[in-house]
């Protein structure tokens, strides 16, 4: 086992303590593992370049390809992205919920999160430690699957990502199993809706 530092965070009431201690972490430039509504997610804060680099790498990933970020509520939404009344409505029903919708970026998203067509992924999950760590650091989090390489499936256990990835990380929030299931991915450019990817979100709303 590695000597990562473990965080046991109540799912339903985060400890404050402990989220800040989280926090703390990702202030000083670290990686963390932590639970989202939808699969474990490794991130850090968007605005450190270099634990965004550390994150390619830990993926295994092309900078071509940028990750989504999370925010912890709606109204912060529009401090990253040009958000139209149209897209406003659609995210007010659906969120926080199991989506990610793509949008146009502002220019205070760094460079490296940004698509070559100038758009971002955002979520704000249906997890209550997700929202209360971003609240905490003050920035969005990068948040991409606790997945590696050629693995296909993500890791449901804190004790499974320890073990596979526990000497790349600088902490993990145990909040116990999350059963995976990735976000529905949803194009809300040109307040035209397009589904790129179906998963746990419900999509009757778009169709």
């Amino acid at each position: 086992m590695s000597s990562l530092p473990v965080l046991s965070i109540n799912p339903d009431n985060p400890q404050p303590r402990l989220i800040s201690q989280a926090a703390r972490h990702l202030q000083q430039g670290g990686v963390i593992c932590y639970p989202t509504d939808t699969v474990y997610g490794i991130g850090c804060d968007i605005f450190n370049l270099k634990a965004v680099k550390r994150i390619y790498r830990i993926k295994r990933r092309a900078t071509s390809k940028p990750f989504s970020f999370m925010c912890a509520d709606l109204k912060d939404i529009s401090k990253y992205c040009l958000v139209s009344n149209t897209a406003y409505r659609l995210m007010k029903k659906n969120l926080p919920g199991a989506y990610t919708f793509i949008l146009p970026t502002l220019k205070i998203v760094p460079k490296i999160m940004i698509s070559k067509q100038k758009t971002v992924g955002i979520r704000v999950p249906d997890n209550a430690i997700c929202r209360a760590l971003i609240e905490e650091l003050g920035n969005p989090i990068l948040t991409t699957s606790a997945v590696v390489g050629d693995d296909t499936e993500p890791m449901a256990e804190p004790f499974q990502i320890e073990e596979r990835l526990g000497n790349q990380l600088d902490a993990l929030i145990d909040a116990g199993p999350v059963y995976p299931a990735p976000s529905t991915v949803v194009s809300l450019v040109n307040d035209e809706v397009e589904i790129i990817r179906y998963g746990k979100g419900d999509t009757s709303l778009f169709e």
